[in-house]
């Protein structure tokens, strides 16, 4: 048992010695993580309580359609950051394996269909906080893949980055990506709630009509 412990050990201490918490390239991917869903959440919350950025546009769907822009952008800025982070570090031998890259690959496949078929199923004002604006959807969306899992879009993300860390055999790739399921997992706990109350408000308004 002594050894187990002593080699789980010695497993950590090498896996931490891939990574330099303190690169440049490593701190700019976490504050664009973690930036992300805050930023989204605090404008959605924001527009709802206003309505500053329907008036703006002078629509809330086209205000919605820029918040999301904005909200790919900021991704695909991430996804960049968490890219050259991980070239910028070393690979581990251990994860330099052909069924390491196997398991990836079917990760990226698997997250992929995840994050296509929601946005499919959700449209993009369903997709991009539609329902802070007003833009709320006739019903609870039940089709693949929300059938069979919460927030698939988010957790099809996850497992993007996850089959990306794995491929690239990269350790800092892993932590970035635990850092994205955190932030997800955060943002749930108050967009989860806060959708529902959006939705109970409209059955009480629709009930008094």
């Amino acid at each position: 048992m002594h050894r187990v412990g002593e080699m789980d050990f010695t497993l950590m201490e090498e896996f931490l010695r891939h990574i330099n918490f303190y690169d440049t390239s490593f701190c700019v991917a976490l504050i664009a993580i973690i930036f992300n869903p805050f930023f989204w959440n605090l404008v959605a919350r924001w527009e709802h309580r206003t309505r500053r950025l329907s008036g703006l546009f002078g629509s809330p769907f086209l205000a919605c359609y820029c918040l999301g822009f904005i909200i790919i952008l900021l991704n695909v800025l991430r996804s960049h950051s968490m890219t050259v982070a991980m070239k910028a570090q070393p690979r581990w031998e251990a994860m330099d394996r052909m069924d390491v890259f196997y398991v990836g690959t079917a990760l990226i496949i698997v997250g992929t269909v995840l994050v296509v078929s929601s946005f499919l199923a959700l449209g993009f004002t369903g997709t991009f906080l539609g329902d802070y604006f007003g833009i709320l959807l006739d019903e609870k969306v039940t089709v693949f893949p929300f059938n069979i899992m919460e927030n698939p879009m988010y957790w099809g993300s996850t497992a993007n980055y996850l089959g990306l860390a794995l491929i690239g055999a990269s350790p800092v790739g892993l932590i970035l990506t635990a850092t994205v399921a955190a932030a997800y997992k955060v943002a749930i706990q108050f967009e989860g709630p806060f959708t529902a109350q959006i939705y109970r408000e409209r059955s009480q308004r629709r009930k008094h009509e």
